[in-house]
């Protein structure tokens, strides 16, 4: 954690202690927050993503279904930053369109890993529903712990029903998180972290019901595999997306798969507020 991360969860563990919320909630609040990195437009550092336009595929490979969203340079984040198994340098390719039906599910063409050093061409993906998105360059790159969402904490921390002042605790800690948050830039992209979603947590929703059960005292209601699955990445699909309110996209992923480079499991979900 870096002495920024960490100033900032001294602080919330003062302004916690300052409201009175239970310092062993406090603590769970912090071992569960996850390392994200976030990138936006504007700045004048290195090229840490692009998005939309077209993608650059490697030869013979099939074109995917999914419009393409952006690449990612993996090389541009320092070790440890995303807290994904993820390499330490090559692109990764993320494409969606834009369909909300249904509550998603895995893509096996939604995610494309290409190693540094692979030939590459620029490759016009043909879909009839949509042009390409609006290309932009994505050179700010900020990260700190990102916190769950105050609903998706109860539901791990107490099981399916957690009680009404199990969710308002919830909306405290997570209050009191928002106080010390600082600066954040307006982000278009997220790689790691806890989803910021208009509805529903896509890492619940890719659990399969193995993994899910209730919570044992003083742990959380994860199964056996539910703390594999993580956010890959979020897109905030903004004004380039006229068709969706508010419209994200979510890849989600079990870190072994990320470990394996088995990019091909990836979960795709397309929600708007």
């Amino acid at each position: 954690m870096t002495d920024a991360s960490m100033d900032r969860v001294n602080r919330f563990r003062a302004e916690a202690a300052s409201q009175g919320l239970p310092s062993e909630e406090v603590e769970e609040w912090i071992r569960v927050a996850r390392p994200a990195v976030y990138l936006a437009e504007g700045g004048d550092g290195p090229l840490a993503a692009r998005v939309g336009g077209d993608p650059a595929l490697p030869h013979g490979v099939p074109r995917p279904s999914s419009p393409f969203v952006a690449s990612v340079d993996l090389a541009a984040f320092p070790s440890g930053v995303t807290g994904l198994p993820l390499p330490a340098d090559g692109q990764l390719l993320l494409f969606s369109g834009t369909d909300v039906d249904g509550i998603g599910g895995q893509v096996p063409d939604a995610v494309l890993y290409v190693p540094a050093g692979t030939p590459t061409t620029p490759s016009p993906l043909a879909h009839s529903r949509r042009e390409p998105y609006r290309p932009r360059e994505l050179r700010t790159v900020w990260h700190q712990p990102s916190a769950q969402m105050p609903e998706s904490y109860a539901l791990d921390r107490w099981g399916d029903t957690p009680e009404d002042e199990q969710f308002d605790l919830a909306d405290e800690l997570s209050d009191a998180w928002a106080r010390v948050g600082g600066y954040r830039p307006p982000w278009a992209l997220q790689i790691g972290g806890h989803p910021v979603s208009p509805q529903n947590d896509p890492v619940h929703y890719a659990r399969g019901p193995e993994e899910t059960g209730p919570s044992e005292q003083g742990g959380t209601a994860h199964g056996e595999g539910a703390d594999d699955w993580a956010l890959l990445a979020t897109w905030r699909c903004g004004d380039d997306v006229t068709e969706l309110d508010s419209g994200v996209a979510h890849w989600v992923v079990r870190r072994q798969d990320v470990a394996a480079r088995r990019f091909d499991r990836v979960h795709l979900y397309v929600e708007m507020a």
